[in-house]
């Protein structure tokens, strides 16, 4: 650990997102967005592309998709959202791995005595599936997804839930988009944005607290977070 692991640390639970957070799906939501429209003779978009789609749900995704190649209308995204969803399903899975760092942040954290908690906008089966193919599911005391209470991130109740989930207390959370700041915001809590996320905007501009480059940045950068209150704006250049 580093020079903050003497100290208590600030934050009883974190909360992190999925998609472009904690693990890279993009080569798999590329794949079941290229699977979709490839079924109606839409060409096939490359997986950078794709990563500014991915944060709001597979419907909007697909819907991004679209529109991008060619058009959208409201029976073809309803068409081809199943599609997306059967194919995804089938292939949940098989490029995505947790970005660098990740799993050393969670055991950094657990071994802080940090609960971790995770909120998702995918549909809970999914992440569940995903997490539980990766031996990652026994890390967290929450896991819930856009559909699990019928609400999703810009929403702050799903939040919220994670944190009452986890036992309550003083908790932050990590994401990489808008909806996960603004969905931390409304539920009060101090927010890290991933600038290796999967970024629809500048990273800067997403009004998070603190700004990460890494994951070895993101423990000190809660510690200092923790200290300087929910309202700090801070930014580290790590690699």
């Amino acid at each position: 650990m580093d020079a903050h692991s003497s100290l208590v640390f600030p934050f009883s639970i974190i909360g992190f997102d999925l998609d472009g957070t904690l693990l890279d799906t993009s080569g798999d939501l590329a794949a079941a967005v290229n699977h979709a429209i490839g079924t109606i003779g839409r060409p096939p978009l490359p997986v950078e592309a794709v990563k500014p789609m991915i944060g709001g749900g597979a419907r909007r995704m697909l819907e991004h998709g679209l529109t991008t190649t060619g058009g959208c209308d409201p029976v073809t995204l309803d068409m081809l959202h199943r599609r997306l969803l059967d194919y995804y399903e089938a292939h949940l899975a098989v490029h995505t791995r947790p970005f660098p760092g990740a799993l050393d942040a969670l055991d950094a954290l657990t071994a802080q005595g940090v609960t971790l908690g995770l909120m998702t906008n995918k549909l809970e089966r999914f992440a569940r599936a995903i997490l539980d193919a990766l031996d990652l599911t026994h890390r967290f005391a929450a896991i819930i997804g856009g559909d699990t209470l019928g609400a999703a991130k810009p929403s702050p109740r799903p939040i919220q839930a994670m944190v009452a989930q986890c036992g309550g207390g003083r908790a932050a959370f990590v994401g990489d988009s808008i909806f996960d700041v603004q969905a931390a915001r409304g539920a009060g809590l101090p927010v890290v944005a991933c600038a290796f996320g999967f970024l629809s905007q500048p990273v800067e501009t997403l009004g998070a607290d603190a700004v990460i480059q890494g994951y070895e940045a993101l423990i000190p950068t809660l510690a200092r977070l923790g200290s300087s209150g929910p309202s700090a704006t801070l930014s580290t250049n790590a690699a």
